[in-house]
């Protein structure tokens, strides 16, 4: 498969690059072919910021597990959606009492913003991420706490997560969980959350318009990213394939099969 042309009126050349993980730089836990070579190509043309909706890893060991497969990243150019969830807390209601259902990643997290992780009976907030450990225990006392005052954030609605074996319940199955017994996030602020892009584009330190993200799923990367002002590209190396694209809306700006042949297309355009 070719490429599909740009956008008109995309600017040909790119300050900032938002990345994502799974489908995009890796898949079955391996490499994609092609995309050490092309992450670091980014990283000539521009800043690079890894957006991750994986909530069960700090942007620290996100960064350790990208270096043993040799890609060129460290801690501070990641962001997942449970270092989003702290910002995002820490800046609308200050340090926080915590309770999470979740994983290390989002409470490492947490506590590194200056929340306090408490049993849910003293909790002020929940919040909630993918939790391959899910027990009706927790949501039994999740359901205390909420009834008890506490109130709801999510890092992500992702429905599946992407494993060696197949997909998997994401974040969303967690969240559905709780929803079912009558309660609602008051945010969910992965992609496709503008916060999201809000809090990556600050960490890459560039303006929407001058930035582009590279994803493989249309509902979180690409949709979100065009709410938020971003120019969007499609990689067929994950989730989305190229059955789906006449079905696209909005479209993507460019579509490609992979990260490499992506970076390609740029470099051409930056010449």
């Amino acid at each position: 498969m070719g490429l599909v042309s740009p956008a008109m009126g995309q600017p040909s050349r790119f300050k900032a690059f938002l990345v994502d993980v799974d489908g995009v730089l890796v898949k079955g836990g391996e490499p994609i072919p092609g995309a050490r070579e092309a992450l670091s190509e980014l990283k000539r043309m521009g800043d690079v910021v890894i957006l991750t909706n994986n909530s069960t890893r700090s942007r620290a060991r996100t960064a350790e597990l990208l270096q043993a497969l040799r890609f060129p990243i460290e801690p501070e150019e990641v962001v997942t959606s449970s270092y989003i969830a702290a910002r995002w807390l820490l800046e609308r209601a200050g340090p926080s009492r915590v309770w999470i259902i979740g994983e290390e990643g989002l409470s490492e997290e947490l506590k590194l913003a200056g929340h306090t992780l408490v049993p849910p009976q003293e909790a002020e907030w929940i919040v909630v991420g993918m939790d391959r450990t899910l027990t009706y225990a927790k949501l039994a006392d999740a359901l205390r706490a909420l009834l008890s005052g506490a109130r709801l954030l999510a890092t992500n609605r992702d429905r599946t997560f992407p494993t060696p074996e197949g997909l998997i319940p994401g974040a969303g199955a967690t969240v559905g969980a709780i929803e079912g017994m009558g309660f609602s996030p008051e945010a969910v602020v992965g992609k496709p959350s503008p916060t999201a892009f809000e809090i990556a584009l600050r960490v890459a330190g560039a303006a929407p318009e001058e930035t582009i993200m590279i994803g493989d799923r249309w509902e979180t990367d690409i949709q979100g990213a065009k709410r938020a002002g971003l120019a969007t590209a499609l990689v067929l190396s994950g989730v989305s394939s190229a059955t789906e694209l006449s079905h696209l809306d909005p479209p993507p700006d460019l579509v490609a099969e992979d990260i490499g042949r992506l970076v390609r297309l740029l470099t051409e355009r930056a010449r």
